[in-house]
């Protein structure tokens, strides 16, 4: 089967990162339980700061974002690897800029991931994330963003959506921990032979 994967939010716990950096790079406190609330993606609105001034934070700390200690989530990994032992192919499509396309892979090997270059998707903007993920024919897909879940709907993908506070509107299936993804395909599995 194919499976694809966004992976800022998705994989890895990045914007959790970023808030942490944020926190010691403009000596704030801003309490772990405020991030969890926010309803958007964006986490500079917590920190006080203006969209631009957010904006030109995020651009300045994105070396530091992106290829720093940002932790997976629980079990991602594992489960990813076990897919790719199983002979599964893996997809990788993420909206992080072009330029970061090879270190974000190296990241990722770092990591345990399983990469493969031809099947690493970098740079695109939403719509174009979503006609990739068309295009490939994918058996499932996850992500963590409403605007590109929002526009899948296709009887042959499988689409789920990484619970974040700013998701939970919601309708899509859902997945918790990267431990649950075994389970979710036993399902669709004997569904389809029902």
């Amino acid at each position: 089967m194919k499976f694809g994967f966004d992976i800022d939010d998705t994989l890895i716990n990045l914007r959790e990162h970023a808030f942490n950096i944020y926190n010691e790079k403009l000596g704030q406190q801003v309490a772990i339980d405020k991030f969890h609330a926010l309803d958007k993606v964006e986490i500079h609105e917590i920190f006080g700061l203006t969209d631009e001034a957010g904006s030109k934070m995020w651009n300045d700390t994105l070396e530091q974002i992106y290829y720093t200690n940002c932790p997976t989530y629980p079990d991602a990994v594992e489960t990813l690897l076990d897919l790719h032992e199983k002979g599964h192919e893996i997809y990788y499509i993420t909206a992080r800029p072009a330029e970061h396309r090879e270190r974000t892979m190296e990241w990722l090997i770092e990591k345990g991931f399983p990469v493969d270059a031809e099947r690493f998707y970098c740079g695109m903007k939403d719509q174009a994330k979503v006609e990739i993920i068309r295009e490939l024919q994918l058996d499932y897909y996850f992500d963590d963003k409403p605007d590109v879940l929002n526009t899948l709907t296709d009887a042959t993908l499988q689409v789920y959506v990484k619970t974040q506070s700013y998701n939970q509107h919601l309708t899509i299936p859902r997945l918790t921990n990267w431990s649950e993804l075994k389970q979710i395909i036993e399902k669709n599995i004997q569904e389809k032979h029902l």
